[in-house]
This record gives C-alpha cells, structure tokens and sequence, in this order.
C-alpha cells in the first residue's frame, strides 16, 4: 500500500514539474539555468541512488530506491526538455542544412518507435516508465533482443529529431552533449546494477549478449 502510495505522489509530482516547466512563463535566465543545469543533476541522483542500493543489495529495498530514483531522474529531465523545446520553436539560433520536412518525419518516426519500446515493456516486462510499475518480468525479447535499453536510444533519438525538426545547431549539440551522457551515465551505473539485484544471474546472461545501446542483431538461439 505504501509503495503504491509513493508511486502515485511520485507520478503526480513530476507531472506537476513538467507542466510548471512547460507553462509558466520565466526570464530567460531563468530558462537558460533549467536547459543547461537541470539536467546535470542526473549525476548526483545516479551516484546517491548507486549508494543507496549498494548500502544493502535485497529486492526490496531496491525497488523503493528506484521509485524515488526514477522519479527524480524524471522531473530533473523534463524541467530542462520543456523549456528547451520551447525555446528552440522561438529561438532556433543556427539553422541546420535538413530541410525542415525530413525532421518532421524523423519525429514521427522515432516517436512512434519510442512508443513501441513502452507497449514492448508493457507486454514482455510487465512494467512502465518512470517506475510507475516497475518490471516485474526481464524483458529480452522484440527490441530488447537488439539493445538493452531500446527506449533511452529511442527518446533520445527523438529528441534529436525535435532539434533537427527546428534545423536548430545549439537544441541537437545541447541533447547530444549535456543530455545524452547523464543519461546513459544513469542506466549503467544505477540502472543495470538495480536490475542485476532484482533479477541477478538471468540479467548477467542478458547484459553479456546484448549491447547497452547500440543495436545489434541477436545472437541465434544457443549460440
């Protein structure tokens, strides 16, 4: 019931940051300190999660560390992305040679793909995003045969393709530089050593055959 409790004060917590970052209208410093700090507290969060987990390595514990992990991740993600991604519609500042009607189906295309990695783990993982409901099955199969983590390359490719969508320099450097390595940071110092907690030898057999990001094409059965 607590842990039930927590997640949705969580959920609501975040979605009420987003919608602060999407909507209230600040200075430009203001906006300038959210797109370019927020986002460094992935590190922080990754390293005090890791802490806290490594502290007493049982299930338990780590699926309560992940709540307030996950969440935190979340909301320090989506107060920087907000405001950038409206700043780059008013303020595209260096204009990439894409025309504008390639970035647009890169957008759909990778949306579209980062929806198909949530229905994936919803099916094979039992779980959501956001430590809403945490995985309760170890996902391999479909796109986690390819990467083990097919919906961080999938927002991150889409959030690439909002910059590229806008021809905006600064909005695909600031994701693929500031955004990026924070994140990928976090999944494999504090998400794949959660993981390995809570699913111990059968997630070192999968971590073992298959990339962290970049997909490969799975290795036959018994191979």
């Amino acid at each position: 019931m607590r842990a039930r409790v927590a997640k949705i004060a969580g959920l609501a917590l975040t979605v009420a940051c987003w919608l602060w970052a999407r909507d209230v209208q600040r200075s430009q410093t203001w906006n300038l300190i959210l797109i370019w700090c927020a986002p460094l507290l992935q590190y922080p969060i990754t390293l005090l999660g890791r802490r806290f987990v490594d502290a007493q390595p049982v299930t338990k514990r780590a699926e309560w560390v992940s709540v307030f992990v996950h969440y935190a991740m979340m909301i320090a993600l989506g107060i920087s992305i907000f405001p950038a991604i409206r700043m780059v519609q008013q303020h595209p500042r260096g204009a990439l040679p894409i025309p504008q009607p390639v970035g647009q189906v890169l957008v759909w295309m990778t949306g579209i793909a980062t929806v198909l990695t949530v229905l994936n783990l919803a099916i094979r993982g039992l779980g959501a995003p956001f430590a809403a409901k945490l995985s309760s099955k170890l996902a391999t199969d479909w796109m986690y045969a390819w990467t083990r983590n097919p919906m961080l390359l999938c927002t991150l490719a889409l959030l690439l393709s909002v910059g590229i969508r806008y021809r905006s320099v600064w909005f695909v450097l600031w994701v693929a530089l500031i955004v990026s390595p924070g994140w990928i940071y976090f999944v494999k110092t504090y998400e794949e050593r959660e993981l390995e907690i809570r699913f111990g030898a059968s997630y070192m057999v999968y971590r073992a055959r298959t990339p962290l990001l970049w997909p490969r094409k799975p290795p036959a059965e018994g191979v």
